[in-house]
């Protein structure tokens, strides 16, 4: 079982910065795909960033690219998205995700464990 916390949300200015974290308890992230989601209000939750467990390859999706920054740290079992250059638009409840043994995905269906999510707001 894999239980995972997330942290680091908050009330931002547009253009300001933010860094999530998604800790692990239980296990180590070791082998473990690892990503971010987020759901916007009145929206359905969509992929934000991943890194591969296995070969440590990561993806962004197109909207946060040159912006966010998702990192790990397996021997802290923690996960971290950076956010910076924030906007409005970014304001959602963000949640972090884990499969073991699995390539990225950007469906929610294929990751088998779910924080409880952390809500950013950017204000203009």
């Amino acid at each position: 079982q894999v239980q995972l916390v997330e942290s680091g949300g908050g009330l931002v200015q547009a253009g300001g910065s933010l860094r999530l974290s998604c800790e692990a308890s239980g296990r180590t992230f070791i082998g473990f795909t690892t990503a971010w989601f987020r759901r916007a209000p009145g929206k359905e939750r969509e992929f934000v960033a991943g890194i591969n467990g296995n070969n440590g390859k990561i993806y962004y999706t197109d909207s946060v690219k040159g912006r966010f920054t998702v990192s790990g740290n397996n021997a802290e079992n923690t996960m971290y998205l950076r956010m910076t250059s924030l906007t409005p638009e970014d304001t959602a409840i963000y949640y972090c995700a884990a499969v073991y043994n699995a390539d990225v995905s950007t469906s929610v269906k294929d990751y088998a464990w779910w924080g409880q999510g952390t809500q950013v707001i950017v204000f203009s």
